[in-house]
């Protein structure tokens, strides 16, 4: 069906530029014939989005149940310990992406060796649970049709305008944002004496790395896509390019954070009709502190209030009647700030997450490997979908 939905979004565009050939040329019928055409195609697109969401759903909520899970914990455990490869499929890591479900469910820890080193790093950033997920498994790219601008209506009057041609309304502009997969490779470390666990607790360890290693990569391309060379095969909300090569958010830049800023921000987003639209602040720890310590005129009062939520990685900025739910993303550079609707992004799997024990790497330091690889593709799907401030002195 995704395969399906490509060529149907292929042969909408080529309708489009035949309807933009013929408007040229002053052929009317051919243009009304090819937007004709180009609007069915629209109606089919729909069809099938609509039964790729509904295929979504139901994976989303067969989850195996808890003993499934156990089984296949301990299936997988031994074909590790076996120096086999696992794969983690999309729809698992969809389901734990979207659910906060645990693969391995409620396993009980044995006591004896201690299976793993203490603390878990650095938090990751929440934004990866906040963007669009989802599996392009097969494909070789992945293109999303948007809408840049609609139709005009015109007036005229009745009296004078009796029995001549109208003139047209211009036409709606389209833009296609385009995903291409990306090789992602993790590396996690453990103790050896994880060997000492249970099949299922042991592959429960591995996989609770390997998912912590794979979100601290993507984490980072969703805000900054990939630095392979210019033109980028995984484009992040900084740098979102649509397939004709021009910028699909609002940028602009700014010297300093200071008392107007976030007014700035907010109100640059979405069109001149509305305001938020399920906006999120994304921006770096010490931004946000520089935000926490503006002060008004007494300079005593702080000018925002900033209260945390869950895990401490997402909360709320007040700035007097306005709600600006905010993302900290340590990837983002000192000075970076992003709003929009996360939604917005979309990141593609391009296949299973495929997951191995080496250990060998690190013998030496009685530490094993575990080492992960998938392809991944993203970008920005909506047209001015995030705005995007850069600043060229640090702030905090």
């Amino acid at each position: 069906m995704k395969k399906k939905l490509i060529a149907l979004v292929a042969d909408r565009r080529a309708a489009l530029d035949a309807a933009e050939a013929a408007k040229n040329a002053g052929n009317q019928e051919e243009f009304k014939a090819q937007m004709e055409k180009a609007a069915n195609i629209l109606n089919e697109i729909h069809d099938v989005q609509n039964l790729l969401a509904e295929q979504e759903r139901q994976i989303m909520e067969s989850a195996p149940s808890a003993a499934e899970m156990r089984d296949m914990a301990a299936e997988r455990g031994v074909q590790l310990m076996n120096h086999q490869s696992v794969r983690i499929t999309n729809a698992e890591i969809m389901r734990e992406l979207r659910n906060s479900v645990t693969i391995g469910g409620t396993l009980v820890q044995p006591t004896g060796a201690d299976s793993q080193i203490h603390g878990d790093g650095p938090a990751i950033s929440s934004i990866l649970d906040m963007v669009q997920v989802e599996d392009l498994t097969g494909l070789g790219g992945y293109e999303v049709p948007y809408l840049i601008s609609e139709f005009d209506g015109t007036v005229g009057n009745i009296t004078s305008k009796s029995g001549q041609a109208r003139s047209n309304s211009d036409d709606p502009t389209f833009g296609i944002s385009v995903l291409k997969p990306l090789e992602v490779t993790t590396t996690s470390y453990v103790d050896r004496n994880i060997a000492k666990l249970s099949p299922a607790n042991y592959y429960e360890k591995v996989h609770q790395m390997a998912l912590r290693a794979l979100r601290r990569k993507v984490c980072g391309l969703i805000v900054n896509g990939d630095s392979l060379d210019a033109t980028k095969t995984m484009y992040g909300i900084k740098n979102a390019l649509n397939k004709a090569g021009s910028s699909i958010i609002k940028t602009d830049t700014y010297s300093s954070i200071d008392v107007n800023t976030l007014d700035e921000l907010y109100f640059a987003y979405g069109a001149n009709s509305e305001l938020g639209g399920e906006a999120v602040l994304q921006l770096t720890k010490a931004d946000l502190k520089a935000i926490g310590e503006l002060r008004g005129t007494n300079e005593k009062a702080r000018l925002f209030k900033i209260t945390p939520a869950g895990n401490g990685n997402t909360g709320i900025i007040a700035d007097g009647g306005v709600q600006i739910p905010y993302v900290l993303v340590p990837d983002l550079s000192s000075g970076d700030l992003i709003y929009g609707n996360p939604l917005h992004y979309l990141l593609g799997l391009f296949g299973d997450y495929e997951v191995r024990i080496d250990e060998s790497v690190k013998a030496i330091e009685r530490m094993h490997t575990i080492l992960g690889d998938v392809s991944v593709g993203g970008n920005v799907i909506e047209h001015e979908g995030f705005v995007y401030f850069s600043s060229t002195v640090s702030a905090g």
